[in-house]
């Protein structure tokens, strides 16, 4: 991705040097895979359950190689920032509307937000209750070493996945979730959250269809990254690792095959009204 020595979002709130306090659970590769299939991209930490011992969050003395390592992603993540507020003012002003943007923190080891305390092992998550993404940056590292998922891009759709809640927000999509929560049984509504959350991922496609046309940001290889995110985190795949075994009803995020559809279908058309997951019958 072309990213370097482009405008930077000032949107980003710098939380690395804080202390999160308390967590919600304990970090490690089972762990991480654990926190990926309750709430990966998106999900509501408070309502993780504490399915692991130790508190996690421990933060630890960075060298001042791993220190530069780690501000180059944060430089990377405000450029990424930067070009979905860029794409969704447009697109929002093309219909009229103003677009809120949302504010991305950057945290090291554990980071208190409205949806509660949560920990690195949770992953990248939006919170509905202040519209701020949280990011801790080892995930960049989580990707390309515990999910195979490696590549500057990857990371992109990450974080434009998170954004793509944020629009859902905006839009009204997050609170009728809500509200269905209280209406229907666990397993229908795990299959309404696959959906929100395939949305997401279109979300994310249609961005980056119209960053490359504003700004040409695509580097060769770079589809591919995302679309092999997609892949590595879906349920069905995570599940397999986890647990050793699949268990549809379950599902909250979708199939690996049904986000790289997704994500694609974004990608190729750019055009939001064709997103609605929410109609699509074989997610019923």
């Amino acid at each position: 991705m072309r990213w370097r020595g482009r405008q930077q979002s000032g949107n980003v709130e710098d939380r690395r040097g804080m202390s999160g306090g308390g967590v919600l659970a304990g970090g490690g590769v089972v762990g991480l895979i654990v926190y990926l299939i309750y709430s990966f991209l998106g999900g509501d930490p408070s309502q993780m359950p504490d399915v692991l011992p130790g508190s996690g969050g421990a933060q630890t003395e960075l060298t001042a190689e791993e220190k530069a390592a780690d501000d180059e992603r944060a430089e990377f993540v405000a450029v990424v920032l930067q070009d979905t507020e860029d794409v969704w003012n447009k697109l929002y002003a093309e219909n009229g509307d103003d677009y809120p943007e949302p504010t991305l923190v950057l945290y090291r080891g554990a980071v208190q937000s409205a949806c509660g305390s949560a920990s690195a092992a949770v992953g990248p998550f939006y919170c509905p209750g202040d519209q701020k993404v949280y990011i801790d940056l080892s995930f960049h590292e989580d990707l390309q070493n515990k999910l195979n998922a490696p590549g500057d891009f990857a990371m992109a759709y990450v974080i434009a996945h998170e954004v793509g809640h944020h629009i859902q927000q905006v839009n009204g999509t997050s609170q009728k979730m809500q509200q269905l929560r209280q209406q229907v049984s666990e397993t229908e509504f795990n299959k309404y959250s696959v959906m929100l959350e395939l949305q997401a991922d279109f979300l994310a496609g249609v961005w980056a269809h119209h960053a490359q046309k504003m700004k040409n940001i695509l580097q060769e290889g770079d589809i591919e990254e995302a679309l092999n995110a997609a892949n590595a985190i879906g349920d069905d795949k995570l599940q397999k690792e986890a647990q050793g075994r699949v268990v549809p009803d379950a599902f909250t995020h979708g199939t690996s095959a049904q986000r790289v559809y997704w994500f694609k279908k974004g990608f190729t058309t750019g055009d939001i009204n064709q997103g609605n997951t929410f109609a699509d019958p074989s997610l019923r």
